[in-house]
């Protein structure tokens, strides 16, 4: 594999994981084939998805994207090659929660969906405080031992909680998050950043953050008084009605400029130079969104310009 690639537990992963939270929803299936065949052209081969994605769309009920990805992959008959990253607990309705029969019920749906026996990565999507970390963990255990999940990772998570799953895992000997996925971006960094992000760092998780670009905002085009049709548009503009916005939007713009590069490229590559974080999560509905994305691994941007997004972003 390629030297740039990061490792997730035992894992080796492209520094960009591509989201896919569009498949089957913004994105069509023959979309979502010519995104996932650009991406994996590229050298990609970290496909996050969830077996919520995208129940909130009319007419879906969930399991779309996972869905989407298993004809892909079976399509191209790459499996081998490729790391699915899929999450339980977020569910609608039935897979809601961490109870042990909802994640082993869930775990079996989300193989069917995406036509595997295994599943790389897989992510409790929220934390349900009714549960024991104990239990959880046990469960998620059991999941490994029997192959059907190769690492485990956490997402929307305390810090206590994600402490004390995995000081139980230490003292067990049971299967141990190796990943944590938080919101964070240039725009929102005291989601991760603090008591949570000490806590992956202490115990060497790998961070994959999610709305990477603030639901498109850092991709700059938003602007103030421009309108963009997106279906996250009304969460990305709201950034620019707050001066941290504004200042990131200029930080990005210059550094940009300098490299001859896109705001979201730099963005990502911003990120991806942050502590604990192995890979950026991003999403696209078209391969000309793509092309951004994946641009950031070759970026260089020097301590200078780092410092000078950090600042803006503080």
């Amino acid at each position: 594999m390629a030297d740039n690639h990061r490792k997730i537990g035992t894992l080796s992963v492209h520094p960009l994981s591509l989201g896919g939270n569009v498949f089957g929803w913004t994105a069509d299936e023959k979309q979502s084939f010519a995104v996932l065949d650009s991406y994996a052209e590229a050298g990609g081969n970290f496909i996050d998805t969830a077996d919520v994605y995208s129940a909130w769309a009319p007419g879906n009920e969930g399991g779309e994207s996972e869905t989407v990805i298993g004809n892909w992959l079976a399509a191209r008959g790459n499996r081998d090659d490729i790391v699915v990253a899929t999450k339980i607990g977020h569910g609608m309705p039935v897979h809601r929660g961490l109870a042990a029969d909802t994640i082993k019920t869930g775990v079996e749906a989300s193989l069917r969906r995406l036509r595997t026996d295994y599943i790389d990565l897989y992510y409790t999507h929220v934390d349900d405080t009714s549960q024991s970390v104990e239990d959880i963990i046990a469960t998620l255990d059991g999941l490994v031992k029997e192959g059907k999940v190769r690492e485990i990772a956490a997402s929307n998570i305390s810090a206590d909680r994600l402490r004390r799953s995995l000081e139980f895992s230490d003292r067990s000997g049971l299967a141990k998050y190796v990943a944590i996925q938080p919101h964070y971006n240039l725009v929102s960094r005291d989601t991760y950043e603090g008591e949570l992000a000490d806590v992956a760092a202490a115990h060497g998780l790998a961070a994959v953050p999610y709305f990477a670009l603030a639901s498109g905002f850092l991709t700059g085009k938003y602007r103030p008084g421009t309108t963009v049709d997106s279906a996250r548009s009304e969460g990305a503009a709201g950034h620019l009605e707050s001066e941290r916005g504004l200042k990131v939007l200029a930080a990005l713009d210059e550094v940009a400029a300098a490299h001859d590069a896109e705001p979201a490229t730099v963005a990502l590559a911003w990120l991806a130079a942050r502590p604990t974080v192995a890979t950026p999560l991003a999403s696209a509905r078209t391969v000309e969104q793509l092309r951004p994305l994946l641009a950031f691994v070759d970026l260089e941007l020097t301590e200078a310009e780092l410092g000078r997004l950090t600042e803006a972003s503080a």
